[in-house]
């Protein structure tokens, strides 16, 4: 279940922070303008966001599934990244940050178990059930903790998380990526994180040209 798989996804960032030493929160990230302390927070503010929308079920009809949400987030620099890296810095002990973090991911977890997968919720001007919403997440979390583990000593996501993401990306992408690329690199590479070689393109054809799907 989707449900299953966001708590081991947040369950995953939360242990990547959980015993940070003060000047590893500082420490450079894969999404360039943020250090993981502005990271952290970055996925902080998407966990709010799905409690907001796990609360605002409507009638209407699906506009948006698991796919086709991400075309409204195609890679696009650093937009929101001077705002995330000012409020993470207002934070005066990184812990209480790291906190806020696991009480909200943990209310977003037990909030998506308790609803009905196939209710519609309202976020970011679609609409979107519930399972769908929650591999949204899963990506997300997928992704960012990636990014976060770029100078940490953490194992990264689960298999089952990469798993889940890459099968997002290749719906995303409308083909199979490469079968030489493991779960991770097909994501780190497929959005950008990882540059492509001579080879890679040579695999993908012109499906080069699409890549990165997400920022």
């Amino acid at each position: 279940m989707a449900v299953d798989l966001l708590a081991d996804a947040y369950a995953g960032t939360s242990r990547a922070v959980a015993a940070l030493a003060p000047e590893d929160w500082e420490r450079p990230t894969r999404a360039a303008a943020w250090p993981v302390r502005a990271l952290l927070h970055h996925q902080l503010v998407d966990a709010q966001r799905a409690l907001v929308a796990l609360a605002c079920t409507t009638d209407a009809a699906p506009d948006v599934d698991r796919t086709t949400y991400w075309a409204d987030f195609l890679p696009d620099g650093d937009a929101g990244a001077g705002l995330s890296a000012r409020v993470a810095a207002a934070y005066d002990d990184p812990a209480d940050l790291r906190a806020q973090w696991t009480a909200t991911a943990t209310a977003v977890v037990r909030a998506s178990g308790a609803a009905d997968p196939t209710t519609r919720v309202e976020t970011q001007g679609h609409v979107i059930t519930v399972d769908d919403l929650v591999s949204t997440l899963v990506v997300e979390a997928t992704v960012h903790h990636l990014d976060l583990v770029l100078d940490l000593d953490d194992p990264g996501p689960s298999a089952a998380c990469l798993a889940h993401t890459r099968a997002v990306l290749e719906r995303i992408l409308g083909d199979p990526l490469p079968a030489s690329w493991d779960d991770g690199t097909a994501v780190l590479r497929s959005t950008g994180r990882e540059a492509l070689d001579d080879a890679d393109r040579a695999a993908l054809g012109v499906r080069a040209g699409r890549l990165p799907l997400l920022g």
